[in-house]
C-alpha cells in the first residue's frame, strides 16, 4: 500500500460549500444536545495505492477514503458521507469502464457487509462456512468484481462515519428535522441520488455504464434510486442488482406471506437434518422443486379458505406442512397452518437445546431454557459482529490510512424510519419501462429467514405484472444465508453470476436502447 494524499477533494465545488470544507460533524448520541465527542471533517480524503490479483488477472487499483457533503437546495452542506472508492488504474477507455454503486441496509447499516466481504478487493477472515476466525481482519479477495467495475461503498447518514452536519451558526437540526431530512424511505432516495450525482460529477464518470447494488433494505434504496436517479437527476442505469431483497413496496401480506416461508422452513430444515428420510436422502434443490410446488398449488389455496377449509383437508394440509417443515403436525395445527418464523427459530430444534438463526439459519445458538416462543437472541449477527466490527475498524485505519476518533457504526440511529409511500417496487418497474438498457438481477441465500429466497422470487415475478420484461429481470439462489458470501464457495459465485450479468447487460457497440 502506498499512501498518496490526505487532503480535501481538489474538485471540491468550494463556491458552492457555505460550510467549510474542513467543518466538522459531531459524533453523538441520539439526543441533539449531547456533548460531542469525536469530529470528522465533512469533505475529507486519503487515496491510497494496491495491488490485486483478481479472476486471474493482475492489476494495480486506487482507494479513495473519505467524506462528501450532501447539499440540499441552497447548496448548503447539510450532512457528510463516508464512502470508499476502489478504481482500477490500467483502464484505457474510462467511459467504458462500468461503474458499481453500493448499499447495505437495515435501515441503519453501515456499508461494510458488502465492503469487505463480497465485492471489494479484500474480503473478510472468516473460516469457509463464514464462522469468526482469529486474528481478525481481512485477506484477498480473489472473486471480486474489481476486474470488470469500479465501485463506490456508500454509507448514509449515521452509518460508518457518515453524520449531520451543524448549520452555518454551528446548531445541529433537532432530532425531528433530522428525520425528516434523512430517515424515511423517500428522504433516504432523495438525498442519496444528490449524493450520487455529486460524486460522479466530480470523479468524471457521467459517461460510464451505471449499476446499482443494495443488500437487504439496500434493495428498497436501489429500487427507488433507479427512477430518482433518472427522472430528478437524469443519469440512466445499466443494472440494478437486489442481494437478500425486503418487499420493495410489494404487497404479499396475508396468505401469501405465509405460505411463502414454508421453502424456507424445509431448506433449514433440510440442513439441520430434521427431516424425513426420504426428503433428507434428495438433494436440496430437489426438496425445494417439490416444495415451492406444493406452496403454490395446495398451500397457499388452503391458507386462503381460513375458516371454510374442511376439517379432512386442513388435517391433510396440517400433515404435508410439518413433512416439510420438520415440526409435528400437531404443532402446525395448533398454529392454524401459518407458522411464525420467530417460532419456528426455536422449535426447530427445541430437543436439541439448540436455536436456529433468523438471517441465516445454518447458524445455532443456546437460550437459558428450552421453553418459550422465540430465541433469546440472533445467532447469525453476533457471530457476524464478532468478525466484521474489528476488521472494519482495522481495514480503514490502518490498511487504507483514514484515521478519525470518530465511532464507526455498523448500526446507527436512523429510527424512527418512515416507511409510508413505499412504492420502491413500482418506481424500479417503471425505470426499467422507461430505459431498455435496464436490467435486474436478485441474489438470494436459502437459509435466510429474514428476506427469504422464495418471498425473493415472488418480487420478481410481480415486478412487472405485464411480463414484458421478464426477460431482464433474473433470479440467482445460493446454499447460504442472507449474506450468502460469507461461505466460501458462493463468494465465488455469487461474484461469478454478478460479473456476468454486467458483462451481459453492457450493450454492443453502435447497440441503441430502443424497443423494437
Amino acid at each position: 500500500m502506498k499512501l498518496v494524499s490526505q487532503a480535501v477533494a481538489a474538485t471540491c465545488v468550494a463556491a458552492t460549500l457555505m460550510l467549510s470544507p474542513f467543518a466538522y460533524a459531531e459524533q453523538s448520541d441520539s439526543s441533539p444536545s449531547a456533548m460531542p465527542s469525536a469530529k470528522i471533517a465533512a469533505d475529507d480524503v486519503v487515496v491510497t495505492e494496491h495491488r490485486a490479483n483478481i479472476n486471474g488477472e493482475r492489476f494495480e487499483y486506487t482507494a479513495t477514503t473519505g467524506t462528501q457533503p450532501v447539499f440540499d437546495d441552497n447548496g448548503d452542506a447539510t450532512a457528510t458521507l463516508f464512502f470508499t472508492y476502489y478504481e482500477r488504474q490500467d483502464v484505457k477507455n474510462r467511459e467504458e469502464r462500468p461503474l458499481l454503486i453500493s448499499f447495505n441496509g437495515g435501515p441503519g447499516s453501515a456499508s461494510v457487509w458488502m465492503h469487505i466481504a463480497y465485492t471489494g478487493p479484500k474480503s473478510l477472515r472468516v473460516d469457509d462456512e463464514g464462522f469468526p476466525i482469529m486474528p481478525y481482519g481481512v485477506k484477498d479477495n480473489p472473486h471480486s468484481v474489481l476486474d470488470v467495475a469500479d465501485i463506490v461503498f456508500v454509507n448514509p447518514v449515521n452509518t460508518g462515519y457518515s453524520r449531520v452536519l451543524p448549520n452555518e451558526k454551528g446548531e445541529m437540526p433537532s432530532r425531528d428535522k433530522q428525520q425528516k431530512m434523512f430517515f424515511g424511505v423517500n428522504v433516504d432516495v432523495s438525498y442519496l441520488a444528490d449524493w450520487v450525482n455529486t460524486f460522479v460529477t466530480r470523479h468524471e464518470r457521467w459517461r460510464s455504464p451505471k449499476y446499482l447494488i443494495g443488500e437487504s433494505y439496500g434493495t428498497t434504496r436501489v429500487s427507488g434510486l433507479a427512477l430518482e436517479l433518472q427522472n430528478r437527476q437524469w443519469m440512466y442505469l445499466n443494472g440494478v442488482v437486489l442481494v437478500s431483497p425486503t418487499e420493495i413496496g410489494i404487497n404479499r401480506e396475508g396468505p401469501v406471506e405465509a405460505a411463502n416461508r414454508l421453502p424456507y422452513f424445509a431448506a433449514t430444515a433440510w440442513y439441520h437434518d430434521a427431516l424425513s428420510e426420504d426428503l433428507q436422502n434428495k438433494d436440496l434443490l430437489e426438496v425445494l422443486e417439490e416444495v415451492e410446488a406444493y406452496t403454490l398449488n395446495t398451500y397457499l389455496p388452503a391458507l386462503a379458505k381460513g375458516a371454510m377449509l374442511p376439517a379432512a383437508e386442513r388435517d391433510a394440509v396440517a400433515a404435508e406442512v410439518a413433512r416439510f417443515s420438520g415440526l409435528s403436525k400437531q404443532t402446525v395445527l395448533r398454529a392454524n397452518l401459518d407458522i411464525n418464523p420467530r417460532f419456528f427459530w426455536k422449535e426447530l430444534l427445541r430437543d436439541r437445546g439448540q436455536t436456529v438463526g433468523r438471517l441465516d439459519s445454518r447458524y445455532l445458538g443456546i437460550d437459558r431454557d428450552d421453553v418459550g416462543d422465540s430465541p433469546d437472541y440472533n445467532a447469525e449477527l453476533t457471530s457476524w459482529l464478532h468478525s466484521f466490527t474489528p476488521a472494519i475498524n482495522y481495514y480503514l485505519r490502518e490498511e487504507l490510512g483514514y484515521k478519525t476518533d470518530v465511532k464507526y457504526n455498523m448500526f446507527g440511529p436512523v429510527h424512527p424510519w418512515d416507511r409510508t409511500n413505499n412504492n420502491t417496487g413500482e418506481n424500479l418497474r417503471q425505470a426499467m419501462a422507461q430505459n431498455p438498457y435496464l436490467n435486474v438481477l436478485i441474489q438470494s441465500g436459502y437459509y435466510d429467514g429474514a428476506t427469504n429466497y422464495f418471498d425473493a422470487k415472488y418480487t420478481g415475478w410481480h415486478l412487472d405484472p405485464s411480463a414484458r420484461m421478464e426477460d431482464r429481470i433474473d433470479f440467482k439462489g445460493y446454499r447460504s444465508g442472507h449474506m450468502m458470501y460469507l461461505r466460501a464457495e458462493d463468494l465465488k459465485l455469487a461474484n461469478d453470476d454478478l460479473r456476468d450479468f454486467i458483462n451481459a447487460t453492457l450493450p454492443a457497440k453502435g447497440e441503441a436502447a430502443k424497443y423494437e
